[in-house]
């Protein structure tokens, strides 16, 4: 390794790079780092270590996630060079049925660029014998390993800062690399590793979620669901949100919320909405899902990063609820970027990779409002009612006149930045459209009400 005259840790010729984690973040990073280093002229060698194994079904193979990606994440990968074969996507999202106490609709997808599909991030569930399906993560690895990564399956035990390097210590190995890059997800135990080499590292704060895959096969996954994600605003206890998805065979319910339990999944599987979707006599709760309660970020980390090391994904920043994939290959991305255009020192990561993460987290701080809001809608009937009228009469409009569907797609899918969604909320007429529906609701409501007051009582009851 060498300085130059300002202090700038810089990578050379031949430079060892350890990767801990090969779920996206870690082969985001490994790829776009093999082809700065092609384009620089440089030789180097990478490691990753991950201990799944993405040609396994169940927990083995899975990295515990919702398995959506959007179209337009799908062509950026495309023009890198990254081409999704056929096999990975399960099932095209052309649409989602909004689920609400008071009513059901589906809203078509506005255009192509907000097109979204389902994948698996695994080989498929616990139990699957379905051969057809490829791994998400576990192709994202092949490319690496084909572009020179080694693939250790080991679990790093310990990391150890030297003057010259970083010792990485998995099982009674000891390797030393120039850069090390930490892409293993809200794993509290290793996370608190990197807190050894990087001492002002403050974690992401997390929640608890919930997932679960069923089996229902395809022709009732297609007859009851068809190519539609299913979205429920339910009044629920801990739930901001609830979606099934229909994924070749198997339908995937996701539940985003505070410290999801098996009380609160219960509650939603029992709500009427949500039975209504399954063939008649169907329990869900009578049914052994292959099930997980991953965390996901609810505050992103602070300072990530140190001399030789830096941590990407959800590790550092993510998409609040949303889109962690694509949170994967921005910072997968400029974490590469980072270490070939500036250097791999703490200040180099604070100048380049720093501004990344924090319009990551701005665009958090929007979306916490923007759910609050969705809160808010959650638990007032009069307002869902009001959303689920505009709604209806935007169906009869043309596709880009669509404001309110517009926004709850990109909202409930992930497919646009929350700060592009606020912006678009403060479009004048849709501002006007909604405070219209509001006073419009308002007064048919209060008609009803004196109607009924005023309803003459029958004298021979």
């Amino acid at each position: 390794m060498q300085k130059d005259k300002k202090n700038t840790i810089s990578l050379h010729d031949g430079a060892k790079i350890g990767v801990i984690g090969g779920g996206p973040a870690g082969s985001f990073f490994s790829f776009f780092a093999f082809n700065l280093a092609k384009r620089m002229g440089l030789t180097i060698g990478i490691d990753i270590y991950e201990i799944k194994d993405f040609t396994k079904t169940g927990p083995a193979g899975c990295n515990h996630c919702g398995g959506i990606v959007s179209e337009s994440l799908i062509q950026m990968l495309t023009n890198e060079g990254i081409v999704l074969p056929q096999q990975i996507i399960r099932r095209g999202i052309e649409s989602y049925t909004l689920h609400l106490e008071i009513g059901t609709t589906v809203i078509d997808n506005i255009s192509p660029e907000h097109s979204i599909a389902s994948i698996f991030r695994g080989s498929g569930p616990l139990g699957s014998t379905v051969t057809t399906l490829q791994s998400f993560d576990g192709y994202l690895l092949d490319l690496c390993e084909k572009k020179g990564a080694r693939i250790f399956r080991e679990k790093v035990t310990d990391i150890e800062r030297e003057p010259d390097g970083i010792n990485l210590i998995a099982g009674n190995t000891r390797r030393k690399y120039d850069l090390i890059v930490g892409a293993v997800g809200l794993n509290p135990k290793t996370l608190k590793m990197f807190q050894k080499v990087i001492p002002d590292f403050i974690p992401p704060v997390t929640t608890k979620t919930y997932i679960s895959e069923y089996y229902l096969g395809s022709e009732t996954v297609t007859r009851h669901f068809g190519n539609s994600m299913h979205v429920f605003l339910l009044n629920l206890p801990g739930i901001k949100f609830g979606a099934l998805i229909p994924k070749g065979v198997y339908i995937t319910l996701v539940l985003l919320g505070t410290e999801i339990n098996k009380e609160i999944i219960d509650s939603f599987l029992s709500s009427e909405p949500v039975i209504a979707c399954f063939p008649e006599g169907m329990e869900l709760k009578n049914m052994t899902p292959c099930q997980c309660f991953p965390s996901i970020n609810i505050t992103n980390a602070r300072n990530p990063y140190g001399d030789r090391v830096v941590l990407i994904g959800d590790s550092s920043s993510s998409k609040l609820f949303k889109n962690g994939i694509g949170a994967a290959y921005i910072t997968g991305k400029a974490a590469a970027n980072t270490v070939f255009s500036d250097g791999i020192g703490k200040a180099n990561f604070r100048k380049s990779f720093q501004p990344v993460l924090s319009n990551l987290n701005v665009d958090n701080a929007i979306g916490k409002l923007i759910f609050w809001v969705s809160t808010l809608i959650q638990k007032s009937l009069f307002l869902k009612g009001v959303l689920f009228n505009m709604v209806l009469k935007e169906q009869a409009k043309e596709r880009g006149k669509r404001e309110m569907s517009s926004l709850l797609w990109d909202t409930f899918t992930g497919s646009a930045p929350y700060k592009n969604i606020f912006i678009r909320t403060l479009n004048p007429i849709l501002i006007a459209t909604l405070s219209w529906n509001i006073f419009t609701g308002f007064v048919k409501s209060a008609l009803a009400s004196r109607k009924r007051n005023n309803k003459p009582t029958n004298p021979q009851a």
